[in-house]
């Protein structure tokens, strides 16, 4: 492994640790998340192992813009009212379970034909996903069975002093984003 120049904790460290298939943890609007490249089998399997997660769960995709989410979700599938629905409380902290294209890959989508998404308006997201060229996967970190981590410190504590985490404060909400069905708006989870 090359060694980085850049410091750990640092927008380009995580960067890079995301190109070299790493599992890294950011803040988002309510907790830190765990995050990889969605196109990295391996890193998602690493992820899920770290969570304790079954594969059929499916994933979160966390991403800049729509368009970062076009290569995963069939946008055709949507009415431009469904769009415009999604539009209306993004950038922001609704994820939307959206029809997925049939050659996104299971390991995100699970035992679903749909997958769920979300633009982030946290600038670190933000940066993160512009940085990387793609979304992100995003599932709260936290080992199975503990709370989620609000502070980069409770990441160091749940995953040791050397797991890669993006030095930064989350957006301050209490709750972890509400779900919606992006067909029928219905609400999954509550926010």
């Amino acid at each position: 492994m090359k060694q980085s120049m850049h410091s750990p904790g640092s927008l380009d460290f995580c960067i890079d640790q995301l190109h070299q298939q790493q599992v890294i943890a950011y803040p988002t609007e309510a907790v830190f998340g765990l995050g990889c490249d969605p196109d990295s089998e391996s890193a998602v399997m690493a992820l899920l192992a770290l969570k304790q997660r079954p594969v059929e769960k499916g994933l979160i995709l966390i991403a800049a813009d729509y368009t970062q989410l076009l290569p995963y979700i069939a946008d055709h599938a949507l009415s431009a009212e469904q769009r415009e629905r999604m539009f209306a409380s993004w950038p922001g902290p609704v994820t939307y379970v959206v029809p997925a294209l049939p050659q996104t890959p299971r390991w995100l989508t699970g035992r679903f034909d749909s997958l769920a998404v979300r633009v982030s308006d946290h600038p670190d997201v933000q940066a993160l996903c512009r940085g990387f060229g793609k979304p992100l996967v995003s599932t709260s970190a936290n080992l199975s069975g503990e709370p989620p981590c609000r502070t980069a410190a409770e990441v160091a504590l749940q995953f040791g002093p050397q797991f890669p985490v993006l030095q930064a404060e989350t957006g301050g909400r209490r709750n972890p984003s509400e779900i919606r069905d992006a067909i029928s708006g219905e609400l999954i989870r509550q926010g």
